[in-house]
Formats: C-alpha cells, structure tokens, sequence
C-alpha cells in the first residue's frame, strides 16, 4: 500500500525546475509548496518552476466546491506547506509556461489509495496540526484531518491534549473507528503500552520525575509516564501540571498500583513527557492494559 505522508512531509516543489515538475506530472507525485497568498479571486498563489502559478478554488481541498470543507481550511494554508499534484505543465509559442496544479486531486488520491482501504486497528504515521479541548486534529496525508479524542491520547487522565501533543509533532496513532461522515477516528494510549510494560520501567527505591494529573481528598495521582500514574499522600498546594520529583515506595501489579511520595515540588520546569511507543507496526485486533491479577480490567477491541 502506499503511503501518504502528512502535507509538510512531502517532496518541496520549491527548487524544482519546469522539467522535474514535468517528471513529477508524468508520474503522478504529490508535492508540497508554500502558498504566498489567497487572492480576491479565490485562488492559492504559488511560485513553483520560476513561474507564477494559481490553484484554482475548486482545486484547494476536495469537498469545497460542495461546501463540506469552510473557506478557513484554504485560508490557513498561506505560509504554510500546501500539497498539490502537477496535472500538466503547458506552454504555448512565445508564452510563458502555466501549471496546472490540484491539491483536490491529490486528496482523493490519498483517499482512494490510502485512507479508504484502512481497517480498525492499523497503526499509521500522522502529524498534529491543531488542538481542541476535546482533542488533538491530525493531518494523516496530503492535509485531511483525523480526530485523535482526549481520551484516546494516554489511560493517564489529562486536562488537555497539549498536556500530551504539541502542533508539529509527528505521531503513530491506531485506527480507532471511522465517523458518520467516513473520516477516520484515531486512538494513541494502545501504543504506550500495558500497565506491566510501563511498570517494569521503574523500581522501588528509584526517585524519578513525575506530573500532577489530579488532586483528590485522599490524595494526588501523579503521571510518571505517558500511561502510568500513582497516587502520592495529599500534601500541600500541589496543582494539576505541576512538575515534581516522587520517590517510589512500592508497585503493586496485582492491585495496579504505584505508590509515590512527593520529594521536591518545586522544580521551576514545565514537563511534557514524550511518547514511548511498545507497538509501532501493524494492525491490532485486542488490547489489554490490565494484569491478569487485577480487578480493574482496561481493554480496547478493534474492528
């Protein structure tokens, strides 16, 4: 199958001459360029080959010229990377040279080939462009957006996405449903691994960096990876985010529990921990974050 790459991953059209541009329509690549403008006319500017070049409105995004995509989607690509496929490069006696360029097609083609054939449980390379209350949006090929729910980004409990994403970042996420309109859900907690996995990162008697995620009447859970917390006593002014360091008293595999105490609240840092994936190929049909020896039991089935 091949792979469609998150628009600013794409091949830069930027220092390709007339002929590579025509090499590139002959194969039928998809390339990227910053559009300069979006004209009164309703058009992308770009200027690719040494030429000023348009991309017609109906060409900036598949859906539109029907209406299901807002006038703000082509908008916001000005400065920024914008993907195309070069249908033709043509030039008349004495004229100068005119691209023809359809970020549209490039979509569907990503659509046809790529996205449509995806089934739940694929894990595929995406790009998070914005973030929500309720999630993080990414570009899972040639600009079309994924949802990637709050919930689906760790089994930690978060504020917010960007407790757990940043714009920018690239990510491998699972295929987690599609929506009413086809669009694809995505999910990332399934990737970070089980609670033993994470576990078996620490010892008891280690002293490690953690984060506030929240602070209850009978104590504080504190994130110490993506997709393991424990629970520390209540002590003091502590605030959800906060950085801070933990001593590891105990772990507890068959109640799932980590106990923690605070050692120093004050470390003047803000902290995001990065992704540390267990799962990075693949197609996942079943996934258990609980030990066997657990009441609680966690688990996702896909398809």
């Amino acid at each position: 199958m091949t792979m469609y790459q998150a628009e600013a991953l794409l091949p830069c059209a930027d220092g390709m001459d007339l002929e590579a541009l025509r090499t590139a329509a002959a194969r039928g690549d998809i390339l990227q360029s910053t559009a300069l403008a979006f004209d009164n006319d309703h058009q992308l500017r770009f200027l690719l080959g040494g030429q000023p070049t348009v991309m017609p409105y109906a060409e900036c995004a598949d859906g539109l010229a029907e209406g299901a995509v807002r006038d703000i989607a082509v908008l916001t690509r000005v400065g920024r990377p914008t993907c195309f496929l070069v249908r033709a490069v043509r030039q008349e006696p004495g004229c100068p040279p005119v691209l023809d360029i359809s970020r549209t097609e490039a979509q569907r083609a990503c659509r046809r080939n790529y996205l449509d054939r995806l089934l739940p449980g694929d894990i595929i390379p995406c790009t998070v462009t914005h973030i929500e209350p309720f999630g993080a949006f990414c570009d899972v090929g040639c600009g079309i957006s994924a949802l990637l729910p709050i919930d689906c980004l760790s089994v930690s409990r978060i504020q917010s996405p960007a407790d757990r994403v940043a714009v920018g970042q690239p990510l491998l996420c699972a295929v987690k449903s599609r929506d009413a309109q086809g669009r694809l859900v995505l999910t990332l907690r399934e990737l970070l691994g089980t609670w033993a996995e994470n576990a078996a990162c620490f010892s008891p008697g280690e002293t490690v960096v953690g984060i506030v995620r929240s602070v209850e009447e009978y104590g504080v859970f504190i994130e110490i990876a993506p997709n393991l917390a424990g629970l520390a006593e209540s002590c003091g002014d502590l605030i959800p985010g906060q950085a801070v360091s933990v001593y590891i008293k105990n772990i507890l595999p068959d109640k799932m529990k980590i106990k923690l105490v605070v050692v120093n609240r004050e470390l003047n840092r803000t902290l995001r921990f990065e992704p540390r994936y267990f799962i990075t190929k693949g197609r996942l049909e079943r996934w258990v974050y609980s030990t066997p020896q657990c009441r609680k039991h966690i688990e996702t089935h896909f398809g």
